[in-house]
């Protein structure tokens, strides 16, 4: 006996539709899915977002207003009454699991976990490789390091530096460390990962569910849009460069809970991994090529990163400011400062910078002038990032190259 549909029966399956549609474009629209995230579409993924409570209530009201309907027709049939069943059963599971799906295993914030307690040990008591790359800040006179190898799965981490709050974040898409106070308006503020735009991570906030970029701490949809982030400044160097820095540093250890999602290799690091979302293009100036990134004011420039391994000191300007970008013996650790002037150029003499008359330390602090004759003076250091080179254009559409 043929099943026809009547008016009734059909809002099952337009309940189940809809909630499968809707719930995987939430997952498309902010998560890097084929398109998703070269389209300018965080707007469009945000309006429905916020209203998705409203829009599954009404899905599933769609669904039990059709489902009596169904029940009746199959219980009015003496024979292929699981024939009759089973396109209102498959639709109901197909909606169920897509929601399922989306919210309990692709949702970003169920995929990379927060840690559950963030130990920190001496660098007497550190079981860290002083080869993995941190991000250190030093704040108030502590200095604390971070390891690649954990903020990548974590994405942010809650901290306290020298009595001050902060969100340490890392992207490992856009290769981008960043520390920022969590604070909006001189109130302490939570952050949950949501997903990601334009292949940089996005944090939402407890308070308002306004989204922020992490690679500049901008809010970019939401009711706090346009309000940034007061940025800590940090470095991004060797365990080891920065424990001879700083030798009073603490150190993040690992997470027992989360063993099996830290590297263990250090493919990623070093550049060697071609993974499609996380893995290096050696070749210059591509998307996945490294780049050093400096801001000055309102002038921005990038260095590519294998000419900088080839020079290893790159005295040049930045929208008129004279600066130094130099890279350690080890390789892998960079730093950046502003030249006293224009006539002042520097080249490296071991793991100093020096210039007639000058000497200084890669952590900026100067000896005063070679023999101990003048006043002892510092360069005053510069953010630099390392990136994606994507991830540097994309957000910083007016840089410059060198």
């Amino acid at each position: 006996m043929p099943v026809t549909l009547c008016p009734v029966r059909k809002l099952l399956y337009l309940g189940a539709l809809g909630l499968a549609l809707f719930e995987a474009a939430n997952v498309y629209f902010i998560m890097p899915m084929p398109g998703s995230q070269r389209a300018r579409s965080v707007e469009l993924a945000y309006t429905p977002y916020t209203w998705r409570w409203a829009v599954r209530v009404a899905c599933v009201a769609l669904m039990a207003a059709g489902l009596p309907a169904v029940l009746r027709g199959v219980a009015g049939l003496r024979r292929g009454r699981v024939r009759a069943a089973a396109p209102a059963a498959l639709a109901l599971v197909l909606a169920g699991g897509v929601a399922y799906a989306a919210n309990a295993r692709l949702a970003a914030d169920h995929m990379f976990l927060q840690p559950r307690a963030v130990r920190m040990a001496p660098a007497a008591g550190n079981g860290v490789d002083p080869r993995r790359l941190v991000v250190g800040v030093e704040v108030n006179g502590e200095a604390r390091a971070y390891p690649l190898q954990f903020i990548g799965y974590h994405h942010q981490v809650r901290d306290t530096v020298g009595g001050t709050p902060v969100l340490v974040t890392y992207c490992t898409v856009c290769r981008t460390g960043r520390v920022y106070r969590p604070e909006v308006g001189g109130r302490g503020e939570t952050f949950r990962l949501v997903g990601m735009d334009h292949f940089n991570a996005m944090l939402e906030d407890r308070t308002t569910g306004s989204w922020w970029r992490q690679a500049n701490g901008e809010a970019i949809v939401g009711p706090r849009k346009g309000t940034r982030l007061a940025e800590v400044p940090s470095r991004q160097v060797t365990l080891a460069r920065w424990l001879a820095m700083h030798p009073d540093s603490r150190v993040m250890q690992p997470d027992p809970a989360f063993a099996a999602e830290y590297a263990k290799g250090f493919a990623y690091e070093d550049g060697s991994s071609r993974r499609a979302l996380t893995g290096t293009d050696p070749v210059s100036w591509r998307d996945k090529a490294w780049v050093v990134g400096l801001t000055v004011g309102e002038a921005s420039k990038a260095y590519d990163w294998n000419r900088l391994r080839r020079e290893r000191v790159v005295n040049d300007d930045v929208g008129g400011t004279p600066v130094v970008v130099v890279l350690a013996s080890d390789g892998a650790s960079f730093f950046a400062f502003r030249r006293p002037d224009r006539a002042t150029r520097f080249a490296l003499r071991g793991d100093s910078l020096v210039a007639p008359g000058r000497s200084y330390a890669l952590s900026g602090r100067g000896p005063a002038a070679l023999g101990g004759r003048g006043p002892a003076d510092s360069l005053v250091p510069l953010p630099a990032s390392q990136e994606f080179w994507h991830s540097w254009r994309t957000f910083q559409p007016g840089t410059a190259r060198y």
